[in-house]
Parts: C-alpha cells; structure tokens; sequence
C-alpha cells in the first residue's frame, strides 16, 4: 500500500505544485480569480490520482475486491500526501516568489468590499480583519494550517467518490479465482 499511496500521492502534489508555481509566476497576467480557478481546477484534476490510486491497489493488491473503508484509508493516504506535497510547494513560493500575498490578499478583499458598496464602518470594519490577517499568516503554523485547509477538503470529496465508485465486494467467482 505504501509504493501505491507514494506513487500516487506524489503525482498528485507534483501536478498541484507545477500548477501553483505556474499561476503565481504568472500572476499579474491571469489575475487572483481566474488564478483561484485555474488552481481548483488543478486541484480536481490532481486529485483524480486518488481514483486511480485506489483503483491500481483493488485491482493489483486485493485481487479485484474492496471494501469503501479500505478505499477510504488508502484515498485518503493518498491525499494526505499530496496536501503535504502542495503545502511543502506553497511555503517555498511563499517565502521566494510571493512574500506579499498576505498584503495583497488584504488589498483585495478590501477592494472587493469597496466595490460591492460597503458602508465606511463596513470598510473599516475589514481593514482590521485583514490587518488581523496579514499578522497571523506571519505565523508559519498559521500558514500551513490555511494553506491546507485550502487544498484537503478537495481531496477529501474526491475519496469519497472514489471510495464509493470503487468498493466491490468478493464475488464468489472472484474468491474461486484468488484460490486457484
């Protein structure tokens, strides 16, 4: 199960962190949007690897039967590594190519409020939130804590489909064929 989670997982986050690194050299020219949806989608696609993860262990370890529980662990095995794999790539970019996103980010949002025509204590109201922000990302704890909160869930809807899809329970054809 391990080369399995390994192999998989590892593809998984290479994919992700490629498409991270990508989008925020690029940045200026695709824009924060169309980069958040660049990189949800990478996401998705990325995450695929949890299917076929999953898929390569029933079918070559298990002999063609598994049960969602095990589907389960191993996709989410899988996308464990890949989290790590995408927060390990998002640190380094961080601290290289984009140490003023938290300030940015901040900028944004607050622009964005502006523009949906918030009122000026609604305003100042979100200053202070992003001001609280911007110093908490400081925290490196704090930082990875976000930064994989941003990407788990995702993979964690893709095991369950997958979990789900996937589990098959022994047939007594296949039990047969095991045993010879």
């Amino acid at each position: 199960m391990k080369r399995i989670v390994l192999t998989f997982g590892l593809i998984s986050g290479g994919i992700m962190a490629a498409m991270l690194a990508v989008t925020m050299a690029f940045q200026d020219r695709i824009g924060t949007d169309n980069g958040e949806v660049i990189g949800y989608s990478t996401m998705i696609l990325a995450f695929l690897m949890v299917y076929f993860g999953v898929r390569s262990y029933r079918d070559n370890v298990l002999a063609g039967a598994i049960s969602f529980g095990r589907a389960f662990k191993v996709g989410i095995s899988i996308t464990l590594v890949a989290s790590a794999c995408y927060v390990a790539a998002w640190e380094v970019i961080y601290r290289t190519m984009a140490p003023d996103f938290a300030e940015k980010y901040a900028a944004r949002v607050i622009e964005k409020a502006r523009a949906s025509g918030a009122s000026e204590s609604q305003l100042a109201a979100r200053r202070a939130e992003m001001t609280k922000f911007m110093e908490q990302y400081k925290n490196p704890a704090v930082n990875v804590g976000l930064t994989f909160l941003e990407v788990f869930p995702v993979g964690v809807v893709v095991v369950l489909i997958s979990a789900g899809v996937l589990s098959r329970r022994k047939s007594p054809v296949m039990s047969a064929a095991v045993r010879a």
